[in-house]
This record gives C-alpha cells, structure tokens and sequence, in this order.
C-alpha cells in the first residue's frame, strides 16, 4: 500500500483514539485529544502533497481519503452533540450530506466521470474546519487544569450557546446548500453514468 493511503488508514485509525480520550474526563484527556486531532488533520495533508507530488494517485485513494475526512470531521461533530453543545440535528444534516456527496464522488470515479470540486464546496470545508477548531480550542481551554482560572474564564465566553447555535447554524446551511448544488449541477452526469 502506498504512503499516502497508508496515511489514510492512520486518519481512520486515530478516529476512535480522538473520540476515547475527549469523552473521558480528567487528567490531560482533552489536550491529548486536540493533540491526535491535528495530528490526524496534518496526515490529510500530508497525504495529498504526496499523492500529487509524486502521482501517488489511486482509486482506493481518491475514495477512501475523503471519506476519512469525513468520518473524522463528524466524530469530532458527534463529540461536541454528546457533550450538548451544539445540536443532534444539525450534524446529521451535515453528516448525511458530506456522506452521499462523497459516495457520488466515488461512484463517479468508479464511472471515470469528472465532477470537478466547486469553490463553494471548498468554502463549505474551510467553514467546517474553522468551527471544529474554534470548538476544540475553546472548550479545551475552558476545561484544562494547565491554565489559569481567567483564561477558563475567557475560553467559556467564547463558548455562549446562542453564539454556537448561530456558527453552527450557518455552517450547516451551507454544507447543506453547497450539497444540494453540487448533485443538482452534476445530475446529468451521474444519469448518463448510471446508464453505461
């Protein structure tokens, strides 16, 4: 297996360690969680300067590299629901939508059909990863013992529901948006394909 998709089994594997070590409580259980998140999300980097750098490029790999995204960015979402901060039925839009999109994509592929990643679609990730961030560092600091009780203080109100509520609110309505355009745009294509 090459590299790169050896780097997208890691990020499937360092899923369930991230969601062990946030749901437990104590110790330097969250900070070690952030830590394997961002160890994660540079692996995806990572493995895209590689496959493009040396034409590391694979069927497996044009699949299975954004469904782990995928499957990471939500069991983050899933993470913040348990823990009720943002709500149930907001990341199962999310979900959903990020999931049939990539299936489309890789059914496309399996077609050898182009359905070439919008701007927009871009914009919807930047969004998402900018959130998940935003959460992960604040709830962090408003929860670790390593830091001082102002800084706990400060972190907490970057936290405020309704301000959370509103973030997460957008994010959703564009991943939902951005997925609706992108199968409406991209229908005829995938007709044509299901016909070969």
């Amino acid at each position: 297996m090459l590299l790169p998709n050896q780097l997208t089994v890691l990020r499937i594997i360092l899923t369930p360690v991230f969601v062990f070590f946030f749901l437990s409580e104590g110790g330097l259980n969250l900070e070690i969680a952030i830590l394997i998140y961002i160890i994660a999300a540079l692996t995806d980097w990572y493995d895209g300067w590689l496959a493009r750098k040396f034409n590391y490029i694979t069927a497996w790999g044009k699949f299975w590299d954004p469904m782990a995204d995928k499957i990471l960015t939500s069991a983050a979402f899933f993470c913040f629901v348990l823990i009720d901060v943002i709500p149930l039925w907001m990341v199962l839009l999310i979900i959903i939508r990020d999931f049939v999109v990539t299936a489309v994509r890789g059914y496309a592929d399996h077609k050898h059909i182009s359905f070439p990643t919008s701007t927009y679609a871009k914009v919807k990730t930047f969004f998402q990863m900018v959130f998940l961030y935003y959460l992960l560092t604040f709830y962090t600091l408003s929860k670790s013992g390593f830091v001082s009780d102002q800084v706990r203080e400060i972190a907490g109100i970057f936290l405020n529901p309704q301000a959370i509520y509103l973030f997460m609110l957008s994010v959703t309505i564009i991943t939902v948006h951005s997925g609706y355009l992108y199968v409406s745009q991209n229908y005829a294509l995938l007709i044509k394909g299901v016909k070969k």
